[in-house]
């Protein structure tokens, strides 16, 4: 059936800020999406709240509204746009719950806007527990016992028929928020209110733990006629009770047998074809290992993480499918883009192996719980291809850029085998490097299977890896048939001369003696049967190679930022894909190298070519070897990409933009100093050290507080205030844990405002879009503090001085693209704390509030365009009629046993923007957007330290006078009271109740302000158990006096309605 005539002006609801859940991989199928529905003439209006990703460019729909993602503002847009439909499977959980609750209240019918895609009967049978249940039923698929309950007392009477242990799932969450694994009573009760809690519907489904089975994945498609097919099938080498977000998944699936695979793919399509699925759906399966037995675990009626890896995977574009299917299109009337002659009803054929690998956040939350279960945690993936499951493991590995290159980890070999034997019990993020170990401790692949319920076939392939670094390690002289075998499973050189004891340039030298290269073959989604015509490429050890190369165009490389990460996130995606755009314009041919599954720089038509490989110096330079670039730009990849730019100096490839000898100058303290001084700028007075003993010193030299951080890290990695020594005997440990090149920098710590500048340099001349101020003090991450445009406190003659100094910096440095700096103010005199020669996690939320393109102007003074040319005027620009509010977003809830307070080093995951005319109204957006919906109860509680309580007086009268009821601590409560706020005492956790936790337990409180002492966490203490359990019950939780005034005062003047902006039409010329 052609397009439906009635469908013009579409609404597409975005996923929000990046949490662990709920990751980027709604921007790439939103952004896919969005471009489907533009191609076919019709007018996108998106709502999302996430500044920091392309999909909320107004290159990518007509109008674009980064706005809170409630009910409410949705309502407010489709009044003022009136668009005739909604479409709602592109933006996750939060996007379809938003969607349900506009059709079930009538207001959808009211406005005379249709739900496009799949229908909402057919997403409350999919979402809804027990609709779903009855509907497995009703067509037979099997489905673990289970029963979906409101209250505690039914839970246990359920439990009591079938036994622990018990998978509880609550309805409408996402990324298995609240969920978990209860082997007794006191953890079944403890996640049961914990998932009640958190369920919009107040359901949580209780069932039979089928853990140890394994787990497959079908990822099937559906049009309006019925025609259905499986894009791709996964399984996860993690049986089930891992979430399949922080699995390792392989696709296509390894270890079935024709029958299962068969008997699986018939279930999945049975499933969608009873759901009336319109469009893409992902379903879970969980599979008996040896009996045939299975049982549905779950179906998203929407387009998933999964998606975005199958798509990735097969080139299979998903959601440009799915969007063409909500328009009424059939399968075999959409072509396949990937070989343009195929159509998108022509099922997916793989002749290579995928490895996806989450990247875990434990790096950042050293204290956390590793544990993986059924709640995801990881903050991003890699994925990698290879012809073979060893080589796409080797290569996911070092993907991941966790100094772990291998299945080699650090210290296991010191271990006795008891332990390695007692660490396979452990289900961690770990486990595969302890299988390994095991194995090569001689432990039999059958015992670790019974242990760890892992396939023998992921065991026996892992126990390849395991002899190959045997032989190498025993053999004196590798011959070149070791070799060949060695590198057909991806042992990088580094890693085969460590085994082998020589220097890694030996090794190259005698493979390239050898003639051993890496070839490049092609993912055409049908196993060669048609030729592709989007080069998208992977590279193997065997075989030919498939690359054609021009000589004629001049070609530019782009490296991607690879995984998601805290500190490194979805912003320098934006960057990476912009400055592609803008090169392939000015008539370049481009080649992007990224590893990241989740994001639109590896969707198959942004660049002329992708390499889907790890970014490591090596794996560039075989790509290097074949296409010969003329240059490559290193300024957008994030600190990913920065590490590389030696590297690809000594391979001869020109670094675009800003020279690496400059990149060096801003991170190197000596060489840095002098600038500064050249330049007349004052800074914070500081010593680089490398030892404990020379880090004391500088401390004492400088008088405490002094800030301690390790040079080249990105997200202030490692970054902590001392107060005294012990702090810096601690810190120092921490730091060193991985082998150091770089010193620590020790910095004496200024209080003052923090200042943040984003500037384009074309060598000459600078210009600065906006000045962006933080509403926190120094001290906090400029990624974790809430961010204000324009910067509104600073007199004119500060923002006279920032631009004078950006510009002599810039010069000094011969910036020649992007450059990000950090200022502190303090008493009119402006400091400068830190030097980015590179794009930064604030491009893209300036580039959309000023209306200035920074990264396309960057990427065109990179290639020799000027400032002027380009017809802006240098300088700072005109300030633009809008205050825009940038709030971060974090994740705390996900990961158990994390520190959430909030210091220099970056803890938030993802950010939200308010956008308004007046400073009162951006602030409430920015709050209702970060998900800060207040007053519900008018209770707060207040515990602070010593330093913070003459201020917290006045945060306290002004919670007062919004009519709250304020609970504090003993010497917080005592000092309140004498300062005349009414505060009302409540015992500490170790003293008898009630205490501060029953109030937290009680469900009453909204927020609360607790302000922790300096150092790093200890568990055992009042403030964290009250933070940890503040958060784990979905009480707001603020750690800085700065925020809780913030959070006053947009409470104070939360009046009226709000009015959405269409950012697409911010101009500033």
């Amino acid at each position: 059936m052609p397009k439906n005539p009635h469908v013009k002006k579409v609404v597409v609801i975005g996923s929000g800020p990046i949490v662990i859940g709920q990751a980027a991989e709604f921007d790439y199928a939103g952004t896919q999406a969005c471009r489907s529905l533009r191609e076919e003439g019709i007018c996108v209006v998106l709502i999302n709240s996430n500044p920091a990703t392309i999909m909320t460019d107004k290159d990518i729909a007509d109008k674009v509204y980064i706005e809170p993602l409630t009910p409410e503002v949705v309502k407010a847009v489709i009044k003022k746009e009136k668009p005739d439909s909604v479409l709602p499977t592109l933006g996750g959980q939060a996007a379809l719950n938003i969607a349900m609750e506009l059709e079930e209240s009538g207001f959808l019918k009211e406005h005379n806007v249709r739900l496009l895609g799949t229908s909402s009967k057919t997403i409350k049978k999919a979402e809804d527990r027990l609709e779903f249940k009855k509907t497995m039923e009703k067509i037979h698929e099997p489905c673990a016992p289970s029963e979906v309950v409101t209250n505690i007392k039914d839970g246990l009477a359920f439990v009591e028929k079938i036994g622990y242990p018990i998978v509880l799932r609550p309805a409408y969450t996402l990324g298995g928020s609240g969920g978990g694994i209860a082997h007794n009573e006191e953890e079944f009760v403890e996640i049961l209110m914990n998932g009640l809690r958190l369920s919009r519907v107040g359901q949580v489904l209780v069932e039979r733990c089928i853990a140890g089975w394994k787990e497959i994945e079908y990822e099937v498609m559906r049009d309006a006629n019925g025609t259905c097919i499986t894009v791709c099938n996964m399984e996860n080498l993690d049986p089930v009770g891992v979430h399949t977000g922080d699995s390792i998944v392989v696709a296509p699936s390894q270890t079935l047998a024709d029958k299962e695979y068969q008997m699986l793919r018939s279930a999945a399509l049975n499933i969608i074809t009873e759901l009336g699925i319109q469009g893409g759906c992902n379903v879970q399966f969980a599979l008996h290992p040896t009996t045939f037995e299975y049982c549905v675990i779950e179906v998203n009626p929407r387009v998933s993480r999964s998606s975005a890896l199958a798509s990735k995977a097969t080139g299979y574009p998903i959601a440009k499918v799915a969007a063409k299917i909500a328009l009424g299109y059939n399968l075999d009337e959409i072509k396949n883009a990937i070989t343009g002659k195929t159509y998108a009803s022509f099922e997916p054929a793989l002749d290579y192996v995928v490895v996806k690998m989450p990247r875990l956040p434990f790096d950042k939350f050293i204290k956390a719980s590793r544990k993986l279960t059924t709640q995801m945690k990881a903050t991003g993936e890699v994925m990698s291809i290879c012809t073979n499951f060893e080589g796409a493991l080797m290569k996911a590995l070092r993907s991941l850029e966790q100094h772990v290159d291998s299945l080699i980890y650090e210290n296991y070999n010191d271990l006795p085998t008891e332990e390695i034997h007692e660490m396979l019990h452990r289900v961690d993020d770990r486990r595969i490097f302890v299988i390994a170990e095991a194995l090569r401790r001689g432990i039999s692949a059958e015992e670790i299977h019974d242990i760890t319920k892992v396939d023998i076939w992921f065991i026996d392939k892992i126990n390849n890896i395991v002899q190959e670094e045997k032989l190498l390690r025993e053999t004196p002289e590798i011959t070149k048939e070791m070799m060949q075998e060695a590198k057909r499973m991806e042992f990088p050189d580094k890693v085969i001369a460590q085994i082998t004891g020589k220097k890694e340039k030996e090794i190259k030298e005698l493979r390239y003696g050898y003639g051993i290269h890496a070839s490049y073959k092609i993912v055409d989604t049908c196993a060669a049967e048609f030729e592709a015509e989007t080069p998208y490429y992977y590279s193997c050890y065997d075989g030919e190679s498939e690359v054609e190369v021009d000589e004629n165009k001049k070609k530019i490389m782009v490296l991607g930022s690879g995984p998601i990460r805290i500190g490194q996130g979805i912003e320098f995606d934006y960057c990476s894909v912009h400055s592609t755009w803008t090169l392939k314009n000015k008539g370049y041919e481009t080649i992007i190298v990224n590893n990241n599954p989740e994001t639109v720089s590896t969707d198959f038509d942004i660049a002329d070519r992708l390499y889907f490989e790890p970014l490591t110096a090596e794996d560039v330079e075989s790509i290097v070897n074949i296409e010969k670039p003329d240059g490559a730009v290193v300024q957008f990849g994030g600190q990913t990409a920065i590490k590389l730019t030696e590297a690809l100096l000594e391979m001869g490839v020109p670094i675009l933009g800003t020279s690496a000898e400059n990149v060096d100058a801003a991170e190197d303290r000596e060489l840095f100093d002098e600038i500064l001084e050249k330049c007349c700028i004052p800074r914070a007075a500081g010593k680089t050290v490398f030892t404990a003993k020379e880090a004391l010193e500088a401390a004492n030299e400088l008088g405490y507080p002094v800030l301690v951080r390790p040079s080249y890290v990105l997200g202030g990695q490692g970054m902590q205030i001392a107060i005294s020594d012990k702090d810096i005997i601690e810190f120092m440990e921490i730091i060193n844990r991985h082998e150091q090149e770089h010193p620590v920098l020790v910095d004496k710590y200024l209080m003052g405002k923090e200042i943040e500048v984003d500037a384009v340099c074309d060598g000459h001349d600078i210009l600065i879009p906006g000045i962006m101020e933080h509403i926190e003090r120094a001290g906090i991450h400029s990624g974790d503090s809430i961010s204000v445009y324009p910067a509104p406190t600073i007199s004119d003659k500060v923002k006279d001085t920032i631009v004078e100094y950006t510009k002599r910096l810039a010069q000094a440095l011969h910036v020649v693209g992007l450059i990000n700096i950090q200022f502190i103010a303090m008493n009119e005199e402006v400091y400068v704390i830190e030097v980015n020669p590179r794009s930064s996690r604030t491009v893209p939320y300036i580039s959309k509030v000023t209306g200035i393109p920074i990264v396309d102007l960057a990427t065109k003074v990179i290639i020799g365009n000027t400032i002027r040319g380009l017809g802006y005027e240098p300088g700072l620009a005109p300030v633009a009629d809008y205050i825009a509010i940038k709030m971060p977003v974090f994740s705390f809830e996900k990961l158990r046993g994390a520190e959430i307070s909030l210091g220099p080093e970056m803890k938030s995951t993802g950010e939200c923007l308010g956008i308004a005319k007046t400073f009162n109204e951006a602030l409430y957006k920015a709050f209702l957007g970060a998900g800060v919906q207040l007053p519900k109860y008018k209770q707060m509680i207040m515990t602070v330290k010593d330093a913070d309580k003459p201020e917290a007086v006045g945060v306290a009268k002004r919670f007062e006078a919004l009519g709250y009821k304020i609970y504090a601590t003993r010497s917080t409560a005592k000092y309140l009271q004498e300062h005349g706020v009414n505060a009302l005492r409540v015992n500490k956790i170790s003293q008898e109740s009630p205490n501060v936790m029953d109030l937290i337990l009680g469900h009453k409180i909204d927020l609360v302000i607790d302000t922790p002492t300096q150092g790093n966490g200890d568990k055992t203490r009042d403030g964290f158990l009250i933070r940890r359990n503040a958060i784990e019950t979905g009480v707001y939780c603020i750690t800085a006096m700065d925020t809780a005034n913030a959070l006053a005062r947009s409470l104070e003047t939360a009046h009226g309605e709000l009015t959405p902006v269409d950012i697409a039409t911010v101009k500033n010329m």
